[in-house]
């Protein structure tokens, strides 16, 4: 996952990533002497090691997921390779410190601050005396103005995917000397930290013509540790050189080739020796681990010592292999298949023995998404029971525990743990209770056993013939096979309408989202199905279908069994992973649906059209910017634009924390986990690997000198279980 700037800023965003009033919300920000922000739940695993020992030249293959159409991170067809070359080529004000929040980038900066608030807002930036663009002319106030201009929204000839804080901007002028730049907002902004990263030159920014097409497939003017070489559309490659222009430490590598190569052919092509680091999936992640241990004695693939993996591994093998149906001996030639198999499979381990799994936590978080535009979702109370029969921490550990990282639930829509505006604010809804859930649903109108209509009861004899649907498994637990499923989720929030905070009959003042005091419980015929007005509560659930979405897929077995305790029908729906999030969650076309937000040291700014309540458009349709659950209140809307307006930052953040507890209330979605970050790199590939919130060192990048160890450091090596 990229970081800020040119990262969920600028890309991810663009694409899918209050007073307390009168809810009771507990542990607000200020109301304590712990900072509730806490530290990150894992650190960078990046293998770090000084300067001196680093080797200089070699090439650093590194595996990526598309070659960008665009190198502009400000069009809305930017992703994250676009923003993995912009950090690499171009200044970024601030960046992502280790914990998520913004820091000055000292490449670039001498300092930035505010100078003035009255009568308006005044930045002054002071760049550093050596910043210049590869082309020899210096970074100054004339960069700044033309990206300024060109993102401001008000020239509908630029092509932009979103103008937030540069709308503010008023004016934008030299300061005492050619390394000062002052800009000068019409409007008080809290988030002034995130503009200007990434900077482009202003041959890129000047004009509508060379913003729109004179950055989508090359980037002739840069101003980082490296330049673009090439880009290589046959073969899908990126190819970076060393900027010899660079000022700061030069760049211990000569060059980074960013390769296309799926995830699921990237632990051959490691094997192969064509990469050197790529992000992989928890399966290939367990092959290098299995690798990179010593064999027991007999036959490192079948002997005793051989692992389950391997075994699952060489299965698979015969089984995609096949046997020749027409030979005479089919067993004799499944056992040659099966042999050769074996080989290829010894000799990839055995080459994968020279890599070994960095991880971390991505600054991202996957959730449950419930869309409240139409259907039982639109009831707020049956949203609340959704969530209230959810165990987030036995789902973070289904995830997460296998593979040796912090399984602790996200508390936050709008930040992660160690970020500034974090603060869990999960209490604002409540823990999960079957009890509570199935009191919500019965005071929504939900019934056991009411009346079926018998077209109800076609639809679901149809639903379940085609093998999709999952419902009406009883007893066993939450969990689902250890072997399923994987993916990336997150949506957006909602406030309680009505603004009421339920007690529970028997908990006192506890804080949560309740049913109201009197509600009786459902009859207990655990049998029958939930029904009103005719027809049972089957909500649809929509899943990626693809090799990369199995760590989803076991995450919505295990939701669903949760949901079945309390009486929720769920129907699972696979679509291609084309068509998942376009045709689908972009489109509301789901009930039910599980992908991820990328985290930001700007949630004021960044969350907002992530949680913005749906407005109408001229033309009748429903205005939802990038709230993909349609659900959104004046409320949390009015507590963003203070946010954002508010130059008092402990202020700021705790309207976020207010804002956080009253989405948390509405139950629009439902944070679950920090998406694991695994990264398969060479043994002696040093300071790359697992980033977690760090915006990476590309100066710093490199192999080790022969003989030379890596200096300690943070790394969280602990084997990832097969």
């Amino acid at each position: 996952m990229s970081q800020h700037g040119v990262g969920p800023r600028a890309i991810a965003r663009s694409v899918a990533f209050l007073t307390a009033g009168v809810l009771a919300v507990p542990a607000l920000a200020g109301c304590g002497s712990e900072d509730p922000a806490g530290k990150p739940l894992a650190g960078p695993d990046i293998q770090p090691a000084g300067r001196d020992r680093i080797a200089d030249g070699g090439t650093l293959r590194w595996a990526v997921d598309s070659l960008p159409e665009t190198l502009n991170t400000f069009q809305s067809d930017a992703d994250a390779t676009t923003a993995r070359v912009a950090q690499a080529v171009l200044p970024s004000m601030f960046r992502m410190n280790a914990s998520g929040r913004p820091e000055r980038n000292p490449a670039y900066l001498e300092s930035a601050k505010v100078v003035d608030t009255e009568p308006k807002q005044v930045v002054l930036y002071k760049l550093d005396q050596q910043a210049v663009w590869s082309d020899g002319r210096e970074i100054g106030a004339a960069d700044f103005a033309a990206q300024w201009r060109a993102l401001s929204g008000k020239d509908t000839a630029y092509w932009t995917a979103r103008n937030a804080g540069y709308d503010r901007i008023q004016k934008i002028e030299r300061g005492d000397n050619d390394l000062e730049v002052r800009v000068t907002f019409s409007r008080p902004y809290a988030d002034w930290r995130s503009l200007f990263s990434p900077l482009y030159p202003k041959d890129v920014m000047g004009t509508p013509d060379s913003f729109n097409d004179g950055a989508r497939r090359k980037l002739k003017v840069t101003a980082g540790p490296f330049t673009v070489k090439k880009v290589d559309r046959k073969d899908e490659e990126i190819t970076l050189a060393r900027n010899p222009r660079w000022w700061g430490e030069p760049a211990k590598l000569s060059g980074i080739v960013l390769r296309t190569v799926p995830r699921d052919k990237r632990a051959a092509e490691l094997a192969a020796g064509d990469l050197d680091l790529a992000e992989v999936d928890p399966a290939a992640a367990r092959r290098i681990t299995v690798a990179a241990r010593p064999q027991s004695s007999g036959s490192p693939l079948m002997g005793p010592g051989a692992d389950r993996t391997t075994a699952r591994a060489l299965e698979s093998w015969a089984v995609a292999n096949g046997t020749d149906e027409d030979a005479a001996d089919e067993e004799t030639v499944a056992r040659k298949k099966l042999h050769k198999a074996a080989a290829t499979y010894a000799r990839q381990q055995q080459a994968l023995g020279g890599f070994e799994v960095r991880k971390s936590l991505e600054p991202a978080y996957t959730q449950l998404a419930l869309n409240g535009a139409e259907g039982p979702l639109s009831d707020e109370r049956v949203r609340r029971a959704v969530a209230r029969a959810l165990d987030r921490k036995k789902l973070a550990e289904a995830v997460l525990k296998p593979l040796g990282l912090p399984a602790v639930p996200v508390g936050s829509h709008l930040a992660l743990s160690g970020q500034a505006a974090y603060a869990d604010n999960s209490g604002a809804l409540g823990d999960q209770d079957t009890k509570e859930a199935q009191a919500l649903l019965a005071d929504a109108g939900w019934v056991r056993g009411g009346p079926i209509e018998e077209k109800e009861k076609e639809k679901e004899k149809a639903a379940g013939s085609e093998g999709e649907k999952a419902t009406g498994r009883s007893g066993g637990d939450e969990g689902g096979d250890d072997g399923k499923a994987r993916s990336q989720h997150d949506p957006a929030g909602h406030l309680a309408q009505d603004g009421r905070q339920y007690k529970h009959p028997h908990q006192g003042g506890a804080p949560g989202a309740y049913a109201p005091q009197g509600t009786a419980a459902p009859a207990n015929r655990e049998s029958a199905p939930l029904a009103k007005n005719g027809k049972p509560l089957t909500l649809r659930f929509v899943l990626p279908s693809g090799p990369g979405s199995q760590t989803l897929r076991t995450v919505a077995d295990r939701v669903t069994r949760m949901l079945e305790r309390v009486g929720i029908g769920t129907e699972i729906s696979k679509v291609s992973d084309e068509s998942y999030f376009k045709d689908h969650i972009a489109s509301g076309q789901y009930d039910l649906a599980l992908y991820s937000w990328p985290a930001t040291a700007y949630p004021a700014t960044d969350a907002r059209p992530v949680y913005a309540k749906p407005v109408p458009a001229a033309d009748g349709s429903l205005s939802i910017e990038q709230n993909y659950t349609r659900v959104g209140t004046d409320q949390v809307d009015q507590l963003f634009d203070e946010a954002v307006a508010t130059l008092d930052e402990d202020e700021s953040r705790s309207l976020i924390r207010k804002a956080d507890s009253r989405i948390w209330a509405a139950a629009g979605s439902i944070p679950l986990y920090q998406r694991p970050q695994l990264v398969a790199a060479r043994k002696n590939l040093v300071n790359a690997g697992a980033f977690g919130f760090g915006a990476p060192a590309f100066e710093d990048m490199g192999f080790l000198k022969k003989g030379m160890k890596p200096a300690a450091g943070p790394s969280a090596k602990e084997t990832v279980t097969s």
